[in-house]
């Protein structure tokens, strides 16, 4: 069924406690000892990434590096977009060679931004594997790119468009199901 005009499928308190589920799931989705990275989608997948390293942190007592990737350059929709795209640093400080790099971003849905990171993130090395945590499936896949770990799955109308707030940026955490201007 639709979403809601205006619904908001997560407030705070269930953002925090799908962050945290998602964070146990990730760390249950490893192998036994596997070297493990996280990598943000910038904007709203790298303070994602953070929020997961630190409770992998917690669980796991080990460490949880986390790097930031901007896929600006990468997308394929570039040159349909109007203005000068705004390029942020990429900051992979760690090797990929040997290591799982989990991948995260706040929306997946038609998969181009999971393609485009892809991409970016092999200029950077060759990783053992790569998995992709989303907080929010909205469905509507172009590309045939699914979610190792999801968060929530919402179902919105074509002329929705699913909004991620998140503290760090915005000043307030939440997911909010709004129309498309």
């Amino acid at each position: 069924m639709p979403a809601a005009q205006g619904q908001c499928p997560l407030d705070a308190a269930q953002m925090e406690a799908t962050i945290e589920r998602l964070a146990q799931d990730i760390v249950s989705g490893l192998r036994p000892n596997e070297a493990f990275v996280l990598v943000g989608i910038r904007s709203r997948g790298l303070p994602l990434a953070e929020r997961l390293a630190l409770l992998m942190r917690e669980i796991t007592g080990g460490p949880a590096p986390v790097g930031a990737l901007d896929i600006t350059l990468y997308r394929d929709d570039l040159t349909e977009k109007a203005g000068t795209p705004i390029v942020r640093p990429t900051e992979i400080p760690f090797t990929l060679k040997d290591r799982t790099v989990i991948l995260v971003d706040d929306v997946l849905y038609t998969g181009r931004t999971a393609r485009a990171a892809l991409d970016a993130l092999l200029d950077h090395g060759r990783p053992t594997r790569v998995l992709l945590a989303i907080l929010i499936d909205r469905g509507g896949r172009e590309l045939p790119i699914q979610a190792d770990f999801t968060g929530l799955g919402v179902k919105v109308e074509a002329h929705e468009r699913v909004s991620v707030k998140i503290q760090e940026l915005d000043g307030e955490d939440g997911v909010f199901i709004e129309g498309r201007e």
